[in-house]
């Protein structure tokens, strides 16, 4: 009776709280929209001529466009199938001027930073003596990505939320003179609540310490005004594309980074939000597997850069950033020690170059042993599924990890679709037994190894702004292969029987679900 009573309480909250009115209000927006349009092709022919005329153009243009090939045909069939709402729908999503707008302060910003982004030349000398293909691909970090590698940094790598969680404490508390986070869930907890107290007794000392977090965490884990309640305890805090009843693609493109920075001596990321599920204290989906990474010395930069370079974004401001005061030598005199090479990088949807994917798909193309990932999700696109197949048909011991309890069951099912394909080409498929696996991690050929915010699927791969670290020869990459390995003993292998024997009727929906799967 209580969890049905439970139960009862949430739907309510869903129905009638700001999660049910903004939904209702914006699908009355679509509605009012698209509903328009259809009766405007219905009373005048020289409009449906012209509806017709601008699918054929819209068509051409979209075939022509260089785009993910998934994205092409999505249009493609939404317009032929219902051409006034495709249609409608397309000129609505590349005529915005609040993405406009974002996209231009992003690459403005790119602008003003590039000149404390410039790679040590013997870094370089030394990556290129390792790899000149390795070189190639960190100078292709640098262009694209606009951030360089380094070599004096060291690493620590968490195999759980909880043991981040642990060290993130330790740090906060020894801040001194600046604390940064930007994270795309924040919820009120156990995790929550002890950070906030050392953010609150940190900002009471003069410590700087500046919070932000993605306005979908507004819609039902945190009040509107929550920035408000922050600033009174003295702690900066913006939120980034607050949710709003009004249709718009800038609502599509969400912050899922996850960094923190403390003193520009130490930077944290990886999968873990701050949310008490992700450190094991409140149940939702079996255990939570999560991982992540600290970083320390000069790469941390990087990543205060990044955050930065957010804040700025938010914040409309037309003073320049103030990097002096940030860097990593003005507390830290002394040199930094590490070993291999290090690069945090970050992507953003807004300059038409997949970075995240090109890490991915360089890993997959230049492994020859092996390469191991944990993905939460799996929904990939054609580039992706050949790079995967090849890999595994020419040798490389190619082997998936994903969640055993999913987090969203249509989603969990569109994931399952693409193991056919994939097990069939000598791809090995594990689902982890114990709960959900939340990790984003690529290792490879104990050489090479990603941990980021990148899930394999198009919203991180093309929608969000995300973020990762790449390592090279770097000590991590063993504790990241032996954290993979160690998973492995709580994972099921999956057969290609399982998909094979499946219900006609969920391979039916799943192989419709395939054809919006740019969208989930």
């Amino acid at each position: 009776m209580k969890k049905q009573l439970e139960k009862l309480k949430k739907f309510w909250k869903l129905i009638f709280g700001r999660t049910g009115i903004l939904v209702f209000l914006l699908l009355v927006q679509a509605v009012i929209l698209f509903g328009g349009f259809a009766l405007i092709d219905k009373s005048a022919w020289i409009v449906n001529y012209t509806i017709g005329l601008l699918a054929v153009i819209i068509l051409i243009y979209i075939l022509n466009a260089r785009s993910n090939s998934s994205f092409k045909l999505m249009w493609i069939i939404l317009i032929l199938v219902v051409p006034v709402v495709g249609v409608a729908f397309y000129i609505f999503t590349r005529v915005q001027p609040g993405t406009a707008y974002i996209s231009h302060r992003v690459n403005a910003l790119i602008e003003e930073e590039k000149d404390y982004l410039t790679p040590h030349k013997d870094t370089l000398y030394d990556v290129y003596a390792e790899s000149k293909q390795e070189c190639g691909f960190m100078q292709y970090l640098y262009k694209r990505g606009k951030y360089p590698v380094y070599s004096n940094a060291s690493v620590k790598y968490f195999p759980l939320g909880e043991d981040k969680f642990q060290e993130l404490l330790y740090q906060l508390e020894r801040a001194e003179k600046f604390i940064f986070l930007e994270y795309f869930i924040v919820d009120k907890g156990i995790m929550w609540n002890r950070i906030l107290r050392i953010l609150a007794r940190k900002a009471r000392e003069g410590v700087e310490v500046r919070f932000m977090y993605d306005g979908t965490c507004t819609l039902s884990l945190l009040p509107r005004n929550y920035p408000k309640r922050l600033e009174q305890l003295g702690i900066q805090c913006k939120i980034f594309a607050p949710m709003r009843p009004f249709l718009s693609t800038h609502q599509n493109n969400r912050d899922h980074r996850k960094i923190a920075v403390i003193d520009g001596r130490a930077a944290f990321t990886g999968g873990v939000n701050l949310a008490d599920e992700y450190i094991n204290r409140k149940e939702r989906f079996g255990h939570w597997k999560d991982t992540a990474v600290m970083l320390k010395g000069e790469a941390v930069w990087n990543m205060t850069v990044m955050f930065l370079h957010m804040w700025n974004v938010i914040n409309n401001s037309s003073e320049p950033i103030d990097h002096e005061i940030h860097m990593p030598h003005r507390f830290h005199q002394e040199p930094f020690a590490g070993n291999g090479f290090v690069q945090p990088y970050s992507d953003t949807p807004l300059d038409g170059e997949i970075v995240g994917e090109n890490v991915y798909l360089n890993i997959i193309n230049r492994a020859r042993k092996y390469v191991y990932i944990c993905t939460p999700y799996l929904i990939i696109d054609n580039e992706m599924m050949t790079a995967l197949c090849l890999a595994a048909k020419s040798g490389v011991d190619v082997r998936i990890m994903t969640p055993g309890i999913p987090d969203k069951k249509m989603v969990f099912l569109l994931t399952q679709s693409y193991y056919e394909q994939l097990l069939e080409a000598g791809v090995r498929i594990y689902e982890y037994q114990p709960g959900f696996l939340h990790a984003k991690s690529f290792v490879c050929d104990d050489e090479i190894a990603v941990v980021g915010t990148i899930n394999l699927d198009y919203r991180s791969l093309y929608l969000h702004f995300e973020n990762g670290v790449w390592f090279y020869k770097n000590k991590v990459i063993q504790d990241i292969l032996d954290d993979f390995n160690q998973t492995l003993k709580y994972c099921d292998p999956v057969s290609i029987d399982f998909c094979k024997n499946r219900n006609i009727v969920v391979r039916a929906f799943q192989s419709i679900l395939r054809l919006f799967a740019p969208l989930l």
